[in-house]
Order: C-alpha cells, then structure tokens, then sequence
C-alpha cells in the first residue's frame, strides 16, 4: 500500500523534476546560448510568477485557509527549525561563512518546485493558498538569514536597509498582496487583460523549473561534506516532521495542512546561493547545497507526501 501510493505520487511529480532535468541538459548543450538561462530566471521572477500568482489568487474561491493560524504556524516552525540549525551550530562548531550555508540551506524553499509540486499533486485549487503561504514565509525567512548573517557571516553587514527594501518589494510578496486584494475586492479581469496575463502565468511554472535546473552545479557536489548532510537531513527530513508536529498541535485545517507539509518538504531555493556571495557566506558549499538537496528532493519528496499525508 505504502509502496504504491508512493510510486504514484512519484509518477505524478515526474514533470516536475523532469523540466528541472531538462534544464540541466539544456544548459549544459549551450543551447539556446550561455547568457539565455540568466536572463530567463530573470523574466520569469519578475513577470511570468508575479503574473501567475495574481491570476491564480484573483479568480480564486475565497474562504479556503485560515491566514491568522497559518502565521502562527509558520512563526512557530521558522523559529524552531532556527533553534535546531543554531543547536547544530553549537554542536559541530563551524566556522561562521559554513554556518550561514548550512542555515539557509535548513530553512528556505524553492517557489518554483513547491507550487508545481502542489499543481502536480493536488490540482490549481491549492495553489492560491500555497501562493498566500509563501507571502507569509518569503519575508519571515529573509529577515532570519540576515540576522544570521549578522551573527554569523564572513563580512560586516551594511546597507541592511537596502536588503530589507528589497524584501519589501520582492515582486512575488508584491503580486500575492496584489491577487489577495483583488479577490477581497470581488474584481474581475476585463477579457483583454486576461487574454494577456493567463498565457503569461501559464508560462512561470515550466520556465521556473527549466531555470532552477540550468543553475545545478553538479561539479559542487564532489566536495560535499558535514556540513551538507547535516543541511539536507534538516531541510528534507525534519523540517516536515516539525512542521507535522505544530500542525497537528495547533489543529490545522486540511488545507494548511497539506500547504505546510508540501512547502517544508521543498529543497532551498537558488536565490540562497547569491546571499551568500553578497554577505559573506560560504558560496561553494552554497551551490553544493542546492545542487544536491534539488536532486535528494526527487527521493524524498515523495516518501514525505505519502508518509505524512
């Protein structure tokens, strides 16, 4: 039954991490050029995504998850998934740049991997309030690795302001915000407006993926060490269970519930491995991070959707 259940979920997430994987080759062919991947990532971040959450989130049925239990929620398994990281910390005693690394690989989650495992797996009904999930962990995360860095981090940190502005404007947070008021408001797209951005959300999640694969660097992960095991242990394996645990303490709906258990099995997000340029953290180790908690998540996503769900 087990096995079963977790060879479907498995056949069902294959476009997922096969559009990943396609990516990968893609980028490694050359094809279609060396500069056409950046600029892809690029366009899809701050047009196809936005557009799709927006679309997604304004023609959504209203009343589906409960927003003031899904912040405690999420408080509650940022700030206990932070106790287990900095526990760790104490325990192996890195040096700070590793550290910042191996945090952010424990705690944040690929966007793109996680609404597309969502449609895959539960249909476009979920994914407005996967959309307003990560509207709330987005910001959350941001501002507990910049206090990490702070602490921890290779290089002082100046210009908070300026990262903190630019959490603000994040134009994922900006287009949740949006698509939310929209649907509150009972707003509906004129034919010719929807005619434009409907094919454009249609376009985010393939795109999204494509690009998450072309920026693996399998080549980082011949140096995986401690450090890498212990992050992706985290990340994938217990930070579901943790998450499962203040669910089920806090009596969460069905819908919160499989959101939550569904974006805390997600492998970190690409986007960690530029923090860590910026403000002093481990690059290297970074990239393996990603690189193979992307390829790991293939594995055990699917024995945590089936085991907790």
């Amino acid at each position: 039954m087990f096995f079963g259940r977790s060879m479907s979920v498995s056949v069902a997430l294959i476009p997922v991490f096969g559009l990943i994987l396609l990516g990968y080759f893609l980028k490694r062919a050359g094809f279609p050029g060396d500069t056409f991947w950046g600029q892809a990532e690029k366009l899809t971040y701050f047009l196809f995504f936005p557009a799709m959450l927006i679309y997604k989130l304004t023609n959504a049925e209203r009343g589906g998850i409960e927003i003031s239990k899904l912040f405690m929620v999420v408080v509650s398994f940022l700030l206990t998934m932070s106790f287990i990281l900095i526990l760790c910390q104490k325990i192996f005693r890195w040096n700070g740049p590793v550290f910042t690394s191996v945090y952010q690989g424990g705690i944040r989650f690929n966007s793109y991997v996680g609404l597309a495992a969502i449609s895959e797996l539960y249909g476009d009904a979920y994914v407005p309030s996967a959309a307003v999930a990560m509207s709330l962990m987005i910001p959350l995360i941001n501002l507990l690795c910049i206090l990490i860095f702070a602490v921890w981090g290779g290089k002082n940190i100046k210009g908070i302001g300026g990262i903190l502005k630019a959490i603000v404007t994040n134009p994922l947070i900006i287009a949740c915000l949006v698509g939310i008021t929209f649907n509150m408001l009972g707003v509906s797209f004129h034919p010719v407006i929807e005619g434009i951005i409907s094919p454009l959300s249609v376009l985010a999640l393939p795109m999204g993926l494509m690009a998450v694969g072309a920026g693996l660097n399998l080549k980082a992960l011949r140096s995986t060490s401690l450090p890498f095991f212990v992050s992706s242990g985290i990340k994938l394996i217990v930070f579901p269970l943790v998450s499962l645990f203040l669910l089920r303490l806090m009596g969460a709906d069905e819908v919160t519930t499989v959101v939550v258990i569904l974006l805390s099995t997600l492998p970190t997000a690409s986007s960690a491995y530029i923090l860590a340029r910026q403000l002093g953290g481990d690059a290297h180790l970074m990239a393996g991070i990603i690189s193979g908690q992307t390829l790991l998540a293939i594995i055990t996503i699917p024995l945590m959707v089936v085991y907790l769900l």
